[in-house]
């Protein structure tokens, strides 16, 4: 399984992004995706999680700012990002929790960092 994650840039305060990831491979199910940050030094922390059923888990930090969705039928999730701030600027990673086959236990997988840079 791939996760490929697009979508960053560099963006002025106030500004908005869309990041997306796609997943492909052998994929019965996605039990969740989700969207992570990391900056250097740090550990990487939760931003948006949506679970297959649409529950959805968000940072205090980004609440009311970010909104995660998917599309199950393409095995893809979104973060719609807005009021971006200078806070804000690090490498984001999405990841799923994944079912190869019916009888098969989830997998985590990763996918590449995408950057967002929020600055005038």
């Amino acid at each position: 399984v791939q996760l490929q994650a697009f979508g960053g840039g560099l963006v002025e305060p106030g500004g908005s992004l869309r990041l997306s990831c796609a997943a492909s491979g052998s994929i019965f199910s996605i039990e969740l995706m989700g969207w992570y940050r990391q900056a250097p030094g740090k550990q990487r922390e939760l931003v948006a999680i949506q679970s297959s059923g649409g529950s959805t888990n968000y940072a205090d930090s980004v609440m009311g700012r970010f909104t995660i969705s998917r599309d199950n039928t393409r095995n893809m999730v979104y973060l719609q990002m807005n009021s971006l701030e200078p806070e804000d600027t690090t490498t984001y990673y999405c990841n799923a929790v994944v079912r190869s086959r019916a009888s098969s236990p989830t997998t985590l997988y990763w996918g590449q960092g995408t950057q967002v840079t929020v600055s005038s």
